[in-house]
Parts: C-alpha cells; structure tokens; sequence
C-alpha cells in the first residue's frame, strides 16, 4: 500500500508542477479574460487519460504502479477535470444514462453552489 501511495504521489507531485508550467506558458498569450491556461489543461489531461486508460485496455502494456502513477497521480495533479470526464465516458460505455445525466448535473450544480457558499462563508468573518 506504501508504495502505491509513492507512486501516485510522484505521479501527482509530476502532474501539479506540469500544470503550473502549462499554465503559467499559456498566460503569456492571453489576450481576452478567457481562462487559457486551465483549458489547455483540461483538455490536455482528457487526452492524457484517454490515451492512459485505452493502453491500460489492450493489455498488460503497463503494471499497476504505473498505471496508479499516471492516472490517479499524474492526471489527477494535472487536473481532476480529466477524472471528471473518464467517469462519464465509463457511464456512456455502460449505458448509464440516468446516472451521467445525474452525475453531470449535480456536479455542476453543486459544485457551483458550493463555490458560492464557500465564498460567502469567507464575508462573515
């Protein structure tokens, strides 16, 4: 279990910095307000564990530490978005309409509603 725990923090310790640099890169071309830096990162950590979780599927191309280190580590420091959107591809693959209709609506909603009372939370004190 220790070293499991090692390599999902090497790969999350890996993933942060990486999306700090994305980040940081794609602010020096942002010319409107739109969040450059956390799109290509999004959109570049759904590629990356589409890319893991398919080469995970062929076979045993990669053992379990690398596989925990790449995508629970490396993707989810890169960014939980791209979690985000492999458990709703896992419940379009199985049919499950009903809970990635719930799963979807309910994380948006919530999680902005959370947001919110957080952010209020801070104004009382």
């Amino acid at each position: 279990m220790l070293k499991t725990l090692l390599f999902i923090g090497m790969g999350s310790f890996t993933g942060g910095i990486l999306r700090y640099l994305i980040s940081r890169y794609a602010q020096n071309y942002q010319i409107t307000s739109f969040p450059l830096g956390t799109f290509l990162v999004n959109v570049l950590g759904c590629f990356a564990i589409g890319l893991f979780y398919g080469l995970f599927e062929r076979g045993n191309l990669m053992n379990s530490n690398l596989r925990m280190f790449l995508t629970v580590g490396f993707c989810g420091g890169f960014t939980t978005f791209s979690t985000f959107m492999n458990e709703n591809f896992q419940l379009i693959k199985n049919d499950n309409f009903f809970y990635l209709s719930l799963y979807v609506t309910l994380s948006l909603f919530l999680g902005f509603v959370m947001l919110y009372l957080g952010h209020a939370l801070t104004k009382l004190f």
